[in-house]
């Protein structure tokens, strides 16, 4: 492990392989940046809420494609895979196709109130059933409260959620960090007994548009995986920016042969 003076006093500590949870059969790895030197091998140390930690992620950290997992910052490391390319939304140039037109209209008697990150039944609920529904025997489908709450609510920088609903009911629910240039989507969970209701889609351009209006230029969505469905929808979001080789592009340069493969 060594210590980057653009990131200092951040250190850098590269995990033990695990399970892959977006390709099966492979093994992946992870970066994880830490505000104290790690010593041995092993499974990286709890981190505190540091505020050194907290200013990197905000400005620099995300910009070289990590993500935030509770108080874990991290990018993919892995030894012989380059599948997982950090995405964003440059917000200004986005313009939503037809069908995301007509899911904004859909959805327009949704309701959004924002909530501090505390722990909310009614939320967690929603999160278990979601995860039963659309990510069966995904590794998180089983969490408890507790892991529920070190995922989504402990976090060192400002962290938001937003609840959305239909009259009383509850649909969505977003987990969002507040960037010094941006949003980051960190997860987001909504009701999994309406089919075709698109309403993931209706969150991130709810999101692109809170944005907007906060003058921020970005809304970063995490991994992109060529290989993996789930992603597929983060590429129906036009022009959408790829972090690889140490620069941001568009995603159909990110696709071009000069650029490896998973």
């Amino acid at each position: 492990m060594r210590q980057n003076d653009n990131f200092s006093p951040i250190h850098f500590y590269a995990t033990a392989p695990y399970s892959c949870s977006y390709l099966p059969e492979r093994t992946a790895r992870s970066q994880v940046a830490l505000t104290k030197v790690v010593e041995t091998p092993g499974p990286a140390p709890e981190t505190d809420m540091n505020p050194d930690l907290a200013a990197a992620y905000s400005t620099l950290l995300v910009q070289h494609g990590f993500r935030r997992s509770g108080t874990f910052i991290y990018r993919p490391h892995c030894d012989d895979c380059h599948a997982c390319v950090p995405v964003r939304l440059p917000v200004e140039r986005f313009v939503p196709d037809r069908g995301q037109r007509r899911v904004m209209q859909r959805h327009a008697n949704l309701s959004a109130r924002i909530c501090p990150p505390v722990f909310s039944e009614e939320h967690f609920l929603l999160y278990q059933r979601y995860l039963h529904m659309r990510h069966p025997q995904g590794g998180m489908d089983e969490d408890s409260r507790e892991q529920y709450q070190q995922f989504l609510l402990q976090s060192p920088v400002e962290s938001f959620f937003v609840e959305f609903r239909e009259d009383d009911a509850l649909r969505i629910v977003c987990v969002i960090d507040k960037l010094e240039e941006g949003l980051s989507s960190v997860y987001t969970f909504f009701d999994p007994e309406l089919p075709r209701a698109s309403l993931g889609t209706y969150a991130i351009l709810w999101q692109i548009q809170t944005c907007r209006q906060a003058g921020l230029p970005y809304l970063y969505l995490g991994y992109w995986i060529r290989e993996s469905r789930k992603m597929a929808y983060k590429t129906r979001f036009r022009p959408i920016e790829g972090y690889r080789e140490g620069y941001w592009r568009e995603i159909e340069a990110i696709s071009s042969p000069q650029f490896p493969r998973a």
